[in-house]
């Protein structure tokens, strides 16, 4: 397991930005999956952006794809969550999740992640 803790949640309009950081302590291997979930009160958690290093590729939920950009600094150990056009149904606790040495394709199924952050709040006003 690693140790992840997420940072940059906050308070804005509908119509602005946050970048959420999540710092990444310990070790993922070359072929790990990475990620953003968000958990609104009385819902499930659910994906919003991945990366599967394994396969090279990256993945969105349909309600956040060309809004939200996912991204990793490696030398920072930090990965990103880039948000764009927010609005109210955006609001949620944003968690940053890792599954390290996974080597089969990566999904947005929280009992694949073995590795969770502490969550950071964000909230937007219509």
């Amino acid at each position: 397991q690693v140790h992840l803790v997420e940072s940059g949640g906050g308070s804005v309009q509908s119509g602005g930005s946050l970048r959420l950081s999540c710092t990444v302590s310990g070790y993922l291997g070359s072929s790990y999956c990475i990620g953003w979930f968000r958990q609104a009160p009385g819902q499930d958690r659910e994906g919003v952006a991945l990366i599967d290093s394994t396969y090279g590729r990256y993945e969105y939920s349909d309600s956040v794809k060309s809004r939200f950009t996912i991204s990793q600094d490696n030398i920072k150990n930090t990965l990103y969550l880039e948000m764009n056009s927010l609005n109210p149904e955006d609001s949620a606790m944003y968690y940053c999740a890792a599954r390290a040495s996974w080597t089969t394709r990566c999904a947005f199924l929280t009992n694949l992640y073995n590795s969770w952050g502490q969550g950071t709040q964000v909230t937007v006003s219509s």
